[in-house]
């Protein structure tokens, strides 16, 4: 039987191989994108055929959680078992703040014209263009496998907490943070184009996950400055804490919102949802598209977009006193069944 940590590995690399074929195929698209016609170009055809690779992504990183939270109870001694089934395709067409997917893969447009207005070239702007789009995708499919892992973790009566395990090469902030353990249902520190992971725990403590020295110790001289500065790295080398060289909060942000207003989004995991906006500009009417979801068979009901607002699933995790109120929650808005 695989190790944790052998898990743990194998869960990073299925997420980061399935993140660098979805970037190959943007990038593809993209080669046929013009800068003097990007905003029809993701308006249309281009920009729904973006949107259905993002989504096919997050399906596939969010349809692994399950059985990755199950495997690692099944490591460390415990049941395997689940409470509920996880539902993968409410972590599909959705952005990481929980708004359109769609509206969010469309910014690379207004990336291109601001650097076209500042005086890039047009070949210029559109790397530009690339490199926001690939960000924006590669940050949305991380938080999808984020936040369904979270949510296999709630339905594992085994499972009680998390470390954050960090895989170099990694900017200071999150170094700082590697091995820091949270309650199993606390919200997860990232900024964008993090790939930092969630590893389970059963147990209540967790010896393998590398802490912020040892993650510095392992990384070339040049990486160090890189990442710490030269001064930063000079102190850590020196013998000062990691964590007091660098400030831990800045330019992190949480998966959850702090305050009274509750995170929640207006997307269903439908198809018209996730890219049926695009679809109409395009003239593709929905119609076309009757008795198809994700390539499987279905009824009408799937192409009503969501008009009730949907909990995110952070959001059920810190407004819920109990276990019990989780699992409500989650099965009331559909994570799990």
């Amino acid at each position: 039987m695989a190790t944790p940590t052998e898990l743990g590995r194998s869960r990073y690399e299925q997420v980061t191989s399935t993140i660098r074929a979805i970037i190959e195929r943007i990038q593809q698209i993209w080669q046929g994108l013009s800068a003097a016609s990007i905003e029809e170009d993701l308006f249309g055809e281009a920009g729904a055929a973006i949107t259905d690779a993002v989504v096919e992504g997050q399906m596939s990183v969010a349809d692994a959680a399950q059985a990755y939270i199950a495997a690692q109870m099944a490591a460390q001694g415990g049941s395997a078992l689940a409470e509920a089934t996880l539902v993968a395709g409410m972590f599909a067409g959705i952005a990481p703040d929980g708004g359109p997917l769609e509206t969010l893969l469309f910014l690379p447009a207004i990336g291109v014209r601001r650097r076209l207005a500042a005086g890039f070239t047009p070949e210029e702007a559109m790397i530009g263009g690339l490199a926001d789009m690939a960000r924006y995708a590669s940050t949305s499919i991380s938080d999808s496998a984020r936040s369904a892992d979270q949510v296999a973790m709630a339905v594992h009566p085994n499972c009680v907490a998390y470390v954050r395990v960090v895989q170099l090469p990694a900017c200071a902030r999150c170094i700082i943070l590697s091995g820091q353990m949270y309650s199993r249902s606390e919200g997860f520190l990232r900024h964008p184009n993090c790939d930092c992971q969630t590893l389970p725990l059963r147990e209540a403590e967790w010896r393998h996950v590398p802490t912020p020295q040892q993650l510095f110790d392992r990384m070339p001289e040049r990486e160090q400055r890189r990442t710490f500065t030269v001064a930063g790295a000079r102190a850590i080398s020196s013998g000062a804490d990691v964590g007091q060289v660098v400030n831990a909060r800045r330019g992190m942000d949480v998966a959850h919102v702090y305050g009274r207003r509750l995170q929640v989004t207006h997307e269903g995991a439908t198809r018209r949802a996730v890219y049926g906006r695009s679809r109409d500009r395009a003239g593709d009417r929905m119609a076309r598209f009757a008795g198809q979801r994700y390539g499987e068979a279905t009824s009408m009901r799937y192409y009503r977009s969501t008009s009730t607002p949907r909990l995110m699933p952070e959001e059920i995790f810190r407004i819920s006193d109990d276990r019990a109120e989780e699992l409500r929650l989650l099965r009331r808005y559909g994570y799990i069944v």
